[in-house]
């Protein structure tokens, strides 16, 4: 059987690349709209980055300003075994801000297509050949590696292209890149470049997703001999982002054999991204979105519980990620007894088609069901009464223009508790609270955290969800209200209630 990657004259067959990766989360991602990184958030994230083997960090720009620069030096201080560069323009003060932060090296940008040549900066192809040359002298004399990126090149002339690379490369760059600045190419023109550029010397690849085909041009410009990809954690960037490092990273892996990054750190620095940006996961994203491994359907559910690979291409563990069977009008019976025994609960055939008819019923609403909701339905399918051992009784918050604060009143199994919290807003200075009154045993791991505003209008009603564990339990509560901190903090109580469910002769003490 004939192959793209190898069968055709100007590629190579993948599974015979060597493939780094450059992550420029923390430049171009930051680029996205409304995104704003704290000095403390691009170290955390570089941190998460380097765990995961990315091989290069964009630790920003440094011609941004001071406190851009103070960043890039606090990322370059961290002792990554990441090598640590700096967005350059072609300018040489642009170098000389990069080796005050103390960088392993420059990302140097200059216009390689004739609308940036000629519009943009303003001068000649000749111009631009000659000024390039002599910065990445300067760069290289000064001890930093340096990489130059042909700005729009997937819109430059091709033979311009490789004259500007080869000059670069003569001059002592340690290798080039041809960015696809505006999601413009097509997998054809990307290995028409990359196949130009065999002979020039190390390239990279930099596409973005604004025709939906960044991850297939990253693998068509290593095919034709690339073997650096630029891209970010999740795909964030401007406009549809760049490629998704994470996506590039398995698809070498599972379907050529090669591996890359260290997989089962992506999911942890993927949330680590999106908490920092505010940029959600989508919940149908490769790899890292919520739905990737989560099964809802009767039929995918009992074919996975009969063998794993049934309904997955490769196992949830290798990006760091678990199994999840989720329940809903399309449930099956063995989807929910499955579930239910998650939680010890053994149900007769009797019970279970109770349970399963109840499921469906809630799912026909367009509700989502819940751990909670599940063993409630089974409580009352088998007569169990079930009593609370943590009951919300009041909440008050307040932010306003100083430090947030909550106060709580629980019931705590025959006792009323008060208990109040601070905390960076009033749903975390309400869990403080909770926390306060519980002690040792209110600590758990919050694992997810959503929020859905159901109805409209400016005193929506919102739902909140949130997944919480302590050991080997997990568990899955909603609650709704007008006030999100109140659904919040109801929904996590909940949560608790139901894991010390598991816990009878736990003393819940108040330390």
């Amino acid at each position: 059987m004939s192959a793209l990657f190898g069968d055709h004259p100007q590629t190579r067959p993948l599974s015979d690349a060597s493939v780094e990766f450059l992550d420029t989360t923390l430049r171009d991602g930051e680029q996205a709209p409304g995104v704003s990184l704290s000095p403390a958030e691009k170290a955390d994230i570089a941190r998460g980055l380097d765990a995961a083997g990315v091989d290069y960090v964009e630790a920003g720009s440094a011609c941004t300003g001071p406190g851009e620069r103070e960043t890039i030096k606090r990322v370059a201080s961290q002792n990554l075994d990441a090598t640590v560069t700096s967005f350059a323009r072609g300018v040489q003060n642009d170098i000389d801000l990069a080796l005050e932060c103390d960088v392993d090296g420059v990302n140097l940008v200059v216009p390689a297509s004739d609308r940036h040549i000629e519009t943009k900066v303003g001068t000649t192809r000749e111009s631009v050949v000659s000024k390039t040359a002599d910065l990445v002298g300067y760069a290289a004399d000064h001890g930093l590696w340096v990489e130059v990126l042909g700005e729009d090149g997937s819109r430059a002339d091709l033979d311009f292209l490789v004259e500007l690379m080869s000059a670069a490369m003569d001059a002592g760059a340690d290798r080039v890149c041809v960015p696809d600045t505006v999601g413009h190419a097509t997998p054809d023109r990307m290995l028409e470049i990359y196949a130009a550029l065999n002979d020039v010397g190390p390239t990279s690849t930099h596409t973005h997703d604004d025709l939906g085909l960044a991850v297939t041009n990253a693998l068509v410009g290593i095919a034709a001999g690339a073997d650096l990809v630029h891209g970010t954690i999740n795909g964030v960037g401007e406009r549809a982002g760049n490629v998704a490092i994470e996506e590039v990273a398995i698809a070498l892996y599972h379907g050529y054999g090669v591996e890359t990054l260290d997989l089962e750190y992506v999911y942890d620095v993927a949330q680590t991204i999106a908490n920092a940006t505010g940029i959600p996961l989508a919940p149908n994203k490769a790899v890292v979105g919520e739905n990737a491994f989560t099964h809802e359907s009767g039929i995918h559910t009992d074919g996975t519980l009969k063998d794993d690979a049934m309904y997955e291409p490769y196992p949830p563990e290798t990006v760091g990620r678990e199994r999840r069977l989720v329940l809903g009008k399309h449930a099956g019976r063995a989807g929910v007894k499955a579930a239910l025994a998650e939680h010890d609960v053994d149900v007769n055939d009797d019970e279970l088609s109770a349970v399963v008819t109840r499921v469906k019923e809630l799912g026909d609403r367009g509700k989502r069901v819940t751990d909670a909701d599940l063993l409630t339905i089974a409580e009352e399918v088998q007569g169990r009464e079930r009593d609370r051992r943590v009951e919300l009784l009041g909440l008050t918050a307040a932010s306003g223009s100083g430090q947030p604060t909550a106060s709580v009143r629980l019931r705590v199994d025959d006792e009323e508790r008060t208990a109040a919290g601070t905390g960076s807003g009033p749903v975390d200075a309400a869990v403080e609270a909770v926390e306060a009154a519980l002690g040792s045993a209110g600590q758990a791991q919050l694992d997810s955290y959503h929020v859905d505003a159901i109805t409209g209008g400016t005193d929506a009603l919102v739902t909140v969800e949130v997944q919480m564990s302590r050991g080997d339990r997990t568990v899955t509560t909603t609650a709704s209200d007008a006030d999100i901190t109140v659904a919040s903090v109801q929904a996590m109580v909940d949560a608790l209630d139901r894991l010390l469910a598991y816990e009878p002769d736990r003393v819940l003490a108040d330390d």
